[in-house]
Formats: structure tokens, sequence, C-alpha cells
């Protein structure tokens, strides 16, 4: 694990509310994938719950970023999406826009940090298509089905930044 004044050069964020019913995927998945992945001092996993801008500070001094959340597209609950342009595709605002507890999302996120000057080179999300975003505890099943292919997904993209991350600079 990296010291306090160095940082992993990884931040695996995930992001949603538990009582939201789906809005809780990005902190089932960062937990699974904490799991599947293992202990890496390159890769630093935060809960970010429903922080918001507050955690624009862990944004700081990173090489990368995966954002793990509920990614509203249109597309059939359950689809998995990938992102790796994240901040073209995730819409400002879109979380606050609806009235939901989760104020802020990804796209707010990205897009604060782009302003001020500390997004990290390489951003991605993975996330699920929610079918269920009301006041409950617990996935749809919709959901939960997809967890295992949102994983693995995740842990693909994951593997892809770390091995950026030791590829030699060519500029």
């Amino acid at each position: 694990m990296a010291s306090d004044h160095e940082r992993a050069p990884v931040l695996v964020l995930g992001l949603g509310n538990l009582l939201l019913q789906d809005d809780a995927v990005g902190l089932s998945l960062c937990e699974r994938l904490r799991a599947a992945h293992g202990v890496d001092a390159r890769v630093e996993f935060v809960d970010g719950g429903t922080q918001g801008l507050a955690l624009l500070g862990r944004l700081d001094d990173r090489r990368a970023v995966l954002l793990l959340d509920a990614v509203v597209r249109g597309d059939a609950p359950g689809t998995v999406h990938r992102l790796d342009d994240a901040l073209a595709a995730a819409p400002p605002g879109s979380a606050g826009a609806t009235g939901g507890a989760h104020q802020q999302n990804a796209g707010d996120l990205l897009l604060t940090a782009r302003l001020l000057g500390c997004v990290p080179p390489r951003v991605a999300v993975v996330g699920i298509e929610p079918a269920l975003l009301r006041t409950s505890i617990g996935l749809s099943d919709a959901v939960a089905a997809a967890l295992p292919m949102a994983v693995a997904t995740a842990h693909t993209v994951l593997r892809e930044l770390l091995a950026a991350e030791e590829a030699p600079c060519t500029s």
C-alpha cells in the first residue's frame, strides 16, 4: 500500500447510494473488483458513496482512474457499459438533474476536475444500466445478474490501466 505521501497511481472509485437500489451498483462493483484483483500497491480502491465533488482530492497525483457507477444510457436494464472516453461520454449533471439523492455523478466529478486541471491522463468508467432507482436496499434482479460480467469488464480495464503504467514512455 502506498504511504501517505505517495499515492497509488491508479484509483478505482466506486460511486453510488446504498439506499437507492441499483444506484448502489458502483459500490458492489468496487468491493467485488477489490476481492478479484487482490492487494496491489499500484491501486487504491475507494468507496466514494455519494460524496460527489468532495472526491476531487482523490484524483490528485493519479495516472489513471476507473470509476464504477450506475450508467444510465437508455439501454436495457443490466447492460454492462464500458466508457473509455469517460469525459466525452458522461453528461454533466445527469444525476442532480433528476433530483436524486446522489447529487453528483461521475460526469459531474470529471467535468469539475477538468475545469480545475486535475483530471488524470487516463479515465475509464464501467457500470451497469440500472432497472430501479428508488428508495430501497438491494440490487434489482437484472443488475445483480450483470455483476459478474461487469466485474470481469472492470478487471480487464484495470489490467489495461496498469499495463499502460508499466509501458515505457515513447515521447
